[in-house]
């Protein structure tokens, strides 16, 4: 059952890492800050990928300690209760930075539990 909750949240956060990707496809942070629609719908996935984190096991985070998965689930709490305090810029930096290592290592672990790399 672990190992189901498991894929499930990774194929969450790859899901909604994708959807990042995919509403930022093509702009620079000029549009971004200006498209109101695109940084609600990338908060709420920053949103979506910070809890999802918070479900990971404990020995899947120990594996991958170069992610700051305090930081990750922090993040939630900024987008849900501090959105006043939430600025393009840093949604901008998060997208091009952190995100990135974090893909990673969940494409990892979605390859370690189904014993595909796709």
């Amino acid at each position: 059952m672990r190992s189901e909750k498991t894929l499930q949240t990774l194929t969450d956060i790859k899901r909604n890492v994708g959807l990042v990707r995919m509403f930022v496809q093509g702009m620079d942070y000029e549009d971004f800050a200006a498209d109101v629609k695109t940084v609600y719908a990338v908060t709420r996935c920053l949103e979506i990928v910070s809890e999802a984190s918070r479900r990971l096991p404990s020995d899947l985070k120990a594996r991958h300690p170069h992610i700051p998965w305090n930081d990750v689930a922090g993040a939630g709490n900024v987008y849900r209760h501090d959105y006043e305090d939430i600025l393009e810029p840093d949604l901008w930096d998060t997208i091009h930075l952190p995100l990135d290592s974090l893909e990673t290592v969940v494409l990892e672990e979605l390859a370690r539990l189904t014993g595909r790399s796709d």
